[in-house]
């Protein structure tokens, strides 16, 4: 979205799209959260449940590493592997350094590292804003934000299904063009699906996926320059 097909960011058009999501953001939470919420509460039906299972940020992150795991297993398979020192002992830093060397250009590792630092940066956003998720509200009535708490029922902004989805989905479209129509309508769905089981409010999800989305801009962005 932010990145060109050279690897190129477009700063400028990235600090626009900043401000505006700011603002919606803004507009959702003193205007529209509750009644789009409660509109989309009607869209709830049991595929919501599976997809909160599979698309979870620790799910990602597990199966992209495995998927390294096993891309690098191939790779070790048709080249010599590289695990001992100098001094012909077993050595944990080169047998990382070789396993960085064998999977940095797989689909797992860009995955990998877009979905983990996504993650990581919606985890820390979640405890400082400590925004109150929508149970309360259908319980309650009550709305609201409690900074830097670390209970799940103050942690619904950004939606972390949201960040890991758009960041894992997005890369994945970037990197193999021709499956960026699915990968694309599928985060959507499960941003949809976040507010139709109750677990966030509308604003939540697209922080969520504007977080996810620019990370793996970043990442590829980062990683492609490393790789050259």
């Amino acid at each position: 979205m932010f990145l060109t097909q050279d690897n190129k960011m477009k700063w400028k058009l990235l600090a626009y799209a900043t401000a505006v999501v700011a603002v919606i953001v803004a507009l959702g939470v003193m205007w529209f959260d509750a009644p789009v919420y409660l509109a989309m509460r009607g869209l709830n039906c049991k595929l919501w449940s599976v997809f909160d299972t599979i698309f979870d940020a620790k799910m990602w992150v597990g199966a992209s590493f495995v998927l390294m795991c096993a891309f690098y297993g191939k790779k070790t398979l048709e080249s010599r592997p590289c695990f001992k020192n100098d001094k012909n002992r077993f050595s944990i830093m080169c047998f990382w350094s070789d396993f960085l060397l064998k999977t940095k250009n797989s689909y797992a590792f860009f995955t990998f590292c877009s979905v983990l630092s996504a993650s990581i940066i919606a985890q820390i956003l979640k405890v400082i804003i400590g925004r109150a998720r929508p149970v309360f509200y259908e319980a309650l009535g009550m709305t609201g934000f409690y900074p830097f708490h670390n209970d799940w029922a103050f942690n619904s902004m950004p939606s972390g299904h949201a960040v890991a989805s758009f960041a894992g989905l997005v890369m994945l479209g970037m990197l193999a063009p021709r499956i960026k129509p699915f990968t694309w309508s599928l985060a959507i769905l499960i941003g949809v699906s976040r507010v139709a089981i109750g677990a966030h409010w509308p604003t939540d999800v697209i922080l969520g996926a504007f977080i996810g989305m620019v990370m793996a801009d970043l990442v590829k962005w980062w990683l492609k320059r490393r790789c050259e």
